[in-house]
């Protein structure tokens, strides 16, 4: 018999039998292929957010390992090496015991145990590290070839450092040699010279030195090569920048001057130092290598570097080589100085983070939301029909991690590739605190939505809808925080919340976001109130348009706190932040501005000559060239038996340099304050032509001059002798020819003809050509140009990053709460579109259907856009006092201009919030025109949930 697999005749037909127990379709499968956009877009809002979270610290990881390398590249070896030096072998030993200490086998001995005592992440840089003895006090050489610029003979010292061959090429003659064991008697040894010390001192292979004894004959010291260093800038060379060059001393009493030189002996020719008097020293110098150096071992660099200059590091090297061994080194100092740096960066940086990711966390939170109010009915019926809430919960979860968890794998895998060379455990954190926020938000969504059983629900508008206790707890806690941040960032600063670390400092970078929390919490419970006062006198208007949507936009959903705290909180943010890149830049400006004086300057310290300002004014984009000219040191005093007070006179002319004075904002005046008076200080002039004797000229000076002499006469004597009686006229604060000095500014025409010639140009011109005006200027002049002082300003990468991280998260901020605009706008475009389609059954044109939907979305978006707007403002000055912007924009160098301030920036205030209103509207219009295109039938088919 033939028949099938379950039993039943071949080609017979019948019901059907069921094999076994029916299997149910699987949950998450069939959720996927029911919806398969949405989950695609929550895939694409995963992997992007978590892209940007794990991008983030890997960015801010970069130009921090930058700026911490630059930091050390830009000090000098001198400082970064840690050297230790002992002095010479004790006297109790044997002259042989002491010789043999300053052999190189034992000083090689010593040298492995500072290696040993190196403690990481602090590593030692072999190749540039090095040892040897030298003598501290160089001693006289008095032999009659060498170099004597003012009749005193140099001071030569002699050194004997390891590996001077593997540093060095000769250039001529050969490396010195010690063939036979040399001792403190030996009477010759070799030495070689660097080819810098040869042509200062006049050295010449085969020259004898002779250097002082000690209780001996002078020893004599033969020159058997000139070498040139393989690595001249190296630490090898430049921790004793002496071995490399030689310095010229200047003697304070009567000014003569000498040169002191070292003479490089072998290696193994230490002993030889004992029988001089100059003081021998063993020596081990321990060169950082800083290739691998980041900035999260900061911390413990400096630990390292402080256990080696006095802690147990210094205690296992004098246990093992010396008791008197000491340390010294500058390291401390260079990584403190890119601390404080750090300090006053990161607080700002921390702002725009939790900025862009407080907007970003809503947008998902809103995603959810979404999704929840789509799948409402569906899931109000499985609690219906019997779904337990843990059951519903667990398949939530489930169909969410199945989209969630690869998005936000692959988010991390372009960061990681996006961002290389950086720390992988913080980018991971952040990119799985997005993907579990991602999970976890529709179910806990629904857990609160769906916790009690109802297929029916009433409704959910702000008209209905009363804040709960619970709501009103949780928003006073918030506004208590806010307080608090504010306080803290008001009273302490955001340099002492850098410096302090801790949960408090997150609070105060969370400042600017929690009073745009505060403010959309606020605003949505108050806005509705003024729309429905004015839904009456819009009820007496012609039409139904403004009546309509007033009504519909005085009940809107009472989820709108959600998409309010996006806009508020990004446009918060990106006020803040535009502010403070503005305030950078501005400071930036005002600090070349000061440095300069102008566009550009042109400064010597002799008179210029006199048709060097015709051919500046010939320069391509020289505007103007104002000369003045500057006595740096006159003194001023009043009567001929008081101290006089250093003062820089400038001597000006009135009219074009009270104009660019004006021009720039830097203490303008009219040129009638420099006007001349009469002997007795009364109007009137008192002659004509240079030099007026005692005739009292009008001056404008700096405030505490100002303070000290009034606005009696006094005397200026300036630097050629010459005296100039005065009267302070007017008070400024700055003047563009001196900076961070006291001045006097008088007409050029009341000096003598030598102290009136110009000494400086100050240049005004939109595009400065810098290799244009020094070719103009010549030599002996020192030509600055205002835009390269600025360019100066930013030299960490700390500051650049800083920056590029700050505008990006900024931007990130604000791409956020455009997306949040629009999901806004979409959950209510079914809602919408129903709206419109039975108006139009009713008459509605397509134009009223317009005016519509714009009017009541412009009344969300007008509130976000003005409260942004205010928000930002009342953030920028409630934090400002308490943020110091100095750090950021010149980076510690030398800047006048004091503290840079934080202040509001018009444009970051108003730009955002119009394109606030034009997103909003354009949508509006666009989902009008869409609705139009697909018709009424659709939108009123019978049974339609909506």
């Amino acid at each position: 018999m033939t028949g099938t697999d379950d039993g039943t005749k071949a080609g017979t037909r019948g019901p059907a039998r069921a094999s076994g127990p029916r299997v149910p379709a699987p949950w998450v499968r069939t959720r996927l292929r029911a919806a398969p956009a949405a989950a695609l877009a929550l895939a694409l809002l995963v992997a992007l957010t978590a892209a940007l979270a794990a991008a983030f610290p890997r960015a801010v990881d970069r130009y921090e390992d930058a700026g911490l390398r630059r930091t050390l590249d830009d000090a000098s070896p001198r400082r970064t090496t840690v050297q230790f030096f002992a002095p010479r072998p004790d006297l109790e030993l044997s002259l042989g015991e002491g010789e043999n200490a300053l052999r190189e086998a034992a000083l090689r001995k010593g040298y492995d145990a500072v290696l040993a005592a190196v403690d990481k992440p602090l590593v030692a840089d072999r190749a540039q590290s090095s040892y040897g003895v030298r003598t501290s006090d160089p001693t006289d050489a008095s032999d009659s070839f060498l170099a004597r610029p003012s009749g005193l003979p140099p001071r030569v010292a002699l050194v004997a450092q390891n590996a001077l061959g593997a540093h060095s090429r000769p250039a001529s003659g050969r490396l010195p040699r010690a063939t036979d064991p040399v001792t403190a008697t030996t009477s010759e040894v070799e030495a070689a010279v660097t080819t810098e010390t040869a042509r200062t001192l006049h050295i010449k292979v085969g020259s004898v030195i002779h250097v002082p004894g000690l209780e001996r004959a002078p020893l004599a010291v033969r020159i058997t090569g000139i070498v040139a260093p393989r690595e001249p800038d190296g630490a090898y060379w430049m921790s004793t920048p002496l071995i490399r060059e030689p310095s010229l001393i200047q003697l304070p009493s009567d000014g003569g001057t000498y040169w002191i030189g070292a003479l490089l002996l072998a290696p193994d020719a230490g002993p030889v130092l004992l029988g001089t008097p100059g003081k021998p020293e063993r020596y081990w110098q321990v060169a950082p290598d800083t290739s691998g150096s980041t900035a999260h071992d900061v911390s413990g660099l400096a630990s390292a570097v402080a256990a080696l200059e006095s802690g147990p590091g210094l205690a296992r090297i004098r246990e093992r080589v010396d008791p008197l061994t000491d340390a010294t080194t500058d390291l401390d100092e260079v990584l403190s100085s890119f601390t404080e740096l750090r300090s006053g960066i990161t607080p700002l940086v921390a702002v725009a983070a939790f900025g862009a990711g407080t907007v970003a966390a809503v947008v998902v939170l809103m995603a959810s939301g979404l999704a929840a109010e789509r799948r409402r009915g569906e899931l109000a019926l499985v609690r219906a029909r019997g779904g337990s809430l843990p059951g519903v919960l667990g398949r939530l979860l489930a169909e969410t991690a199945v989209v969630a968890v690869p998005a936000g794998a692959l988010g991390l895998g372009a960061a990681l590739l996006a961002v290389p060379h950086a720390r992988f455990s913080s980018a991971v954190a952040a990119a799985l605190a997005v993907t579990v926020l991602a999970c976890v938000a529709l179910p806990v969504r629904a857990a609160f939505a769906h916790r009690a059983v109802r297929v029916h629900g009433g409704r959910e508008d702000i008209a209905s809808v009363r804040p709960s206790r619970r709501r009103t707890v949780a928003e006073l806690t918030v506004l208590v925080l806010a307080t608090a941040a504010v306080a803290a960032l008001r009273r302490g600063g955001t340099d002492d919340a850098g410096s302090s670390g801790g949960s408090g400092d997150q609070l105060v970078a969370l400042a600017p976001v929690l009073v745009g929390v505060i403010a959309a919490l606020v605003l949505v419970r108050l806005y509705p109130f003024p729309l429905r006062r004015l839904a009456g006198p819009a009820g007496r208007l012609r039409g139904v348009v403004a009546p309509l949507s007033l009504a519909r936009a005085g009940r809107t959903s009472a989820s709108t706190a959600l998409p309010l705290l996006a806009l508020l909180t990004a446009l918060t943010t990106a006020a803040f932040g535009g502010s403070v890149l503005a305030g950078v830049h501005t400071a930036r400006d005002h600090a070349a501005l000061l440095a300069t004086g102008a566009d550009g300057r042109i400064e010597a310290t002799h008179a210029l000559p006199i048709a060097l300002p015709g051919r500046i004014r010939d320069t391509r984009g020289v505007r103007e060239a104002v000369p003045v000219s500057v006595a740096y040191r006159a003194q001023a005093r009043r009567g001929s038996g008081t101290a006089g007070e250093t003062a820089a006179l400038v001597g000006v002319e009135p009219g074009p340099y009270g104009q660019l004075s004006r021009e720039l904002d830097l203490g303008g005046f009219p040129a009638r304050t420099l006007r001349a008076t009469g002997p007795d200080g009364s109007g009137g002039s008192s002659g004509s032509g240079r030099g007026r004797g005692k005739a009292v000229v009008p001056a404008i000076a700096s405030p505490s001059l100002a303070d000290r002499f009034g606005t009696a006469p006094f005397s200026v004597q300036l630097e050629d002798d010459s005296k100039v009686t005065v009267r302070i006229a007017a008070v400024r604060d700055v003047t563009p020819a001196v900076t961070d000095l006291d001045f006097l500014v008088v007409d050029r025409e009341a000096l003598t003809r030598r102290a009136a010639r110009p000494t400086a140009l100050l240049l005004t011109g939109g595009h400065l050509d810098g290799a244009a005006l020094r070719r103009a200027a010549g030599g002996g002049v020192d030509v600055r140009l205002r835009a390269e002082v600025r360019t100066a300003y930013v030299h960490s990468p700390l500051q650049s990053g800083a920056e590029r991280i700050y505008t990006a998260a900024v931007a990130a901020g604000a791409g956020y709460a455009v997306l949040a605009l629009l999901l806004a706008l979409v959950r209510a475009a079914p809602e919408r579109s129903a709206l419109l389609a039975r108006l139009r059954t009713m008459g509605l044109t397509r134009a009223q259907g317009r005016r519509l939907l714009v009017l009541e979305s412009l009344p969300q978006a007008l509130l976000a856009a003005v409260g942004g707007a205010l928000t930002g403002w009342a953030a920028i000055r409630l934090l400002a006092p308490g943020l110091d912007l100095t750090a950021i924009a010149v980076a510690g160098r030398p800047a006048p201009g004091g503290t840079a301030r934080l202040r509001t920036d018009a444009l970051s205030l108003l730009v955002p919030s119009l394109a606030v209103l034009v997103v909003a509207t354009g949508v509006a219009l666009a989902q009008a025109w869409w609705t139009g295109r697909r018709g009424s039938v659709r939108e009123l088919r019978a049974g339609d949930g909506r």
